[in-house]
């Protein structure tokens, strides 16, 4: 299970043009930007308004009886609002002509918000400064507090038969936002007031500690996260149901059950290969300026296959990898606009730019997962590679 030499990842890399692949890199960007306008607000709202119907329609016949249909749509719901929390806490609407303030990284879920904007298991400011700031400007090293294969390396180790890592990783799966996104997000903040921490504390919380309320940080992950939403999601809405019977009011709970379940799921589906595959690299080291961070976001990403719109609201735009962590202050609509000219940018200044179906990424994980294949790793940004500009 030892990751691939370093040596062999220099090989693949070939002549990096360092200069030359920033520079083109600063032009699309300031390029997309300048592009940003009125349909992206339309857009914005037409993807809001797919996951209010799902909502609606899914309560409309989950009291009838549980079923997955009502479930699926449910879920849908839920995961539409972690994908708009997730462009819009990354500035991608702040610049936006004429944008609703309620779009803005300022005002979107941000105070009592939280409850009408992005009401999930995760503390929407904890989940902002883990995931955009910590993630996103460490993907791949030892600062990222989202590398998987990390995290389940007792499960890579663990000798068991595979099919019960399978089955482990899929209970993992149908839970991932309750027993590791909630509290490893929670970990990255002081729990004196919800400052940022200066430190990357990575896995202060976890399972095996989750119940141990002497801890501040557990008391705050309780308090703030596991019982709002837990109260208000599978105790209060089922009640108000109540008025059409208590049968009513079950099938209402078991629908939203499942729909935690599925919704969970589906992120997992979507957010987990993203920088988890034997094809991807983690780095010993932290970039230094611009032109290393494009590279090292290039080689820790990978992109699933892009467009329709169908597609890329499945897979939360996320099937953008790439041209996120290179752009992740842009609108959606931007990505699918700017990502043929970001794949031939790597082409041409020799980037491996990975780009698979999302199955086939998320199998190249589960080999990760339960310790088949491992990551590929650099010691050191490779300079020898880079071509000499004059």
């Amino acid at each position: 299970m030892n990751a691939t030499l370093d040596t062999a990842n220099l090989q693949e890399l070939g002549e990096l043009d360092l200069a030359g692949f920033s520079a083109a890199i600063d032009r699309l960007k300031a390029e997309a930007h300048a592009n940003i306008g009125p349909a992206d607000v339309t857009h914005l709202k037409r993807i809001e308004r797919y996951g209010r119907i799902a909502t609606l329609l899914g309560y409309a016949t989950a009291w009838i009886i549980p079923n997955p249909l009502s479930a699926f749509l449910l879920s849908l719901g839920q995961f539409t609002r972690w994908l708009l929390a997730h462009h819009i806490l990354h500035r991608g609407y702040d610049r936006v002509p004429g944008i609703p303030r309620r779009y803005t990284s300022q005002v979107f879920a941000r105070g009592w918000r939280r409850y009408i904007d992005w009401f999930d298991w995760l503390l929407p400011e904890a989940w902002d400064h883990e995931h955009n700031i910590l993630h996103h400007y460490h993907t791949g090293e030892d600062g990222d507090p989202d590398v998987a294969e990390r995290h389940l390396e007792f499960l890579r180790r663990l000798r068991i038969p595979v099919f019960l890592k399978y089955a482990i990783v899929a209970i993992v799966a149908c839970t991932w936002k309750i027993i590791y996104y909630a509290p490893n997000s929670l970990a990255v903040m002081h729990h004196d007031g919800g400052r940022r921490s200066k430190q990357l504390s990575i896995a202060v919380l976890s399972v095996g500690n989750v119940l141990d309320f002497r801890r501040p940080a557990v008391r705050q992950l309780w308090l703030r996260c596991y019982a709002p939403y837990f109260t208000w999601h599978f105790m209060v809405v089922p009640a108000l149901f109540l008025p059409l019977g208590s049968s009513a009011a079950i099938a209402v709970l078991i629908n939203k059950l499942l729909a935690e379940a599925i919704t969970n799921a589906h992120a997992f589906l979507v957010i987990g290969p993203n920088h988890t595959a034997d094809d991807l690299y983690r780095f010993r080291f932290h970039y230094r300026g611009k032109e290393e961070f494009y590279v090292t976001s290039v080689l820790g990403s990978a992109n699933y296959r892009c467009g329709p719109e169908f597609v890329d609201y499945m897979s939360i735009w996320l099937n953008y990898q790439i041209e996120h962590h290179l752009f992740p202050d842009l609108p959606m609509r931007q990505y699918c606009l700017i990502q043929p000219k970001v794949k031939a940018l790597c082409l041409e200044h020799n980037l491996p730019y990975r780009q698979e179906s999302v199955f086939r990424r998320f199998g190249r994980m589960l080999d990760i997962c339960v310790g088949k294949k491992s990551m590929r790793q650099l010691e050191a940004f490779p300079l020898a590679n880079a071509a000499a500009v004059v």
